[in-house]
């Protein structure tokens, strides 16, 4: 299933994507993509829907977060080791984790802000996975059981704040507007394998990043049961699995996003996300 949240700020509905197409609007007493909705006990109660009964939602109808009520915002820093080369890290014996606030979740094609006094405004693809039935301390070969499914995540990330101004990575993470989800969750049962997926990233039609999953250095289950080692993974809560080469800070020099650019993402068979470039006011 392809499932997302259609409407305006603050007043997403729960939707899900007709083979037709169209967009349908579940019924109210589904309740939003969020919490238990996202267990597989929950997934299977929209799968057994009569899809044509529903109502269908205007194409033109915003698209939001395509998930409610992240509890956690779990991050992967250099996880393709072509991406750590051009940053000049080495590639990591054990997961980097860090945070992303919730506060900078937004809808796939919302505007993103460069930060007031921000230079270096970075842009990043990235697979997200959304957690379903909660995990603790789970295993790598039951890992994905506990995925509800995947979505696109472009980790925006301000350099400067990041990497120049002491501290951890995550204040140059969290900004507002600085994590794009969706469009669309799609259930892990259509998407056989995580680790096979091509995904890419342009500026203003240029095309900086165009790498593959199967470059990551730790897969998604080895990701899942790491961090459920370190905390409980809630319903609802997202990992971004790190990003392939091309980043802005990997440029000959450094590029970095600029007010009035187009940034345009995707993932096959998880969707595309389209952002206009905005200055924070």
């Amino acid at each position: 299933m392809k499932l997302m949240r259609c409407g305006g700020k603050g007043a997403e509905r729960a939707c899900i994507v007709h083979p037709d197409g169209t967009r349908r609007a579940l019924p109210a007493v589904i309740g939003d993509l969020a919490g238990d909705r996202l267990t597989r006990a929950g997934l299977a109660e929209i799968a057994a829907l009569d899809l044509d009964s529903l109502d269908i939602v205007p194409a033109a109808e915003r698209i939001g977060a395509c998930v409610a009520g992240s509890g956690k915002f779990v991050c992967i820093g250099l996880n393709y080791s072509d991406h750590a080369a051009e940053t000049g890290a080495e590639v990591p014996a054990e997961p980097v984790v860090f945070g992303k606030w919730t506060s900078a979740i937004q809808g796939p094609d919302d505007d993103i802000e460069i930060p007031v006094g921000s230079n270096k405004t970075d842009w990043e693809v990235e697979l997200g996975v959304i957690i379903g039935d909660a995990a603790r301390n789970v295993p790598v070969e039951a890992a994905l059981d506990h995925v509800a499914g995947y979505c696109v995540v472009n980790d925006v990330s301000e350099r400067e704040y990041q990497l120049e101004r002491g501290g951890t990575w995550d204040k140059g993470k969290g900004c507002d507007t600085f994590g794009p989800i969706g469009p669309w969750l799609v259930t892990r049962d259509e998407v056989p394998d995580p680790q096979s997926l091509h995904l890419w990233l342009e500026v203003d039609g240029h095309r900086f990043q165009d790498g593959s999953t199967a470059t990551m250095v730790f897969t998604v289950a080895e990701l899942v049961a790491y961090v459920s080692r370190f905390c409980t993974l809630h319903p609802g809560d997202i990992i971004s699995t790190g990003t392939p080469p091309g980043v802005g800070l990997g440029q000959k020099p450094p590029t970095y996003l600029r007010e009035g650019q187009t940034v345009r993402l995707g993932i096959d068979g998880l969707g595309e996300q389209r952002q206009r470039i905005v200055q924070a006011l």
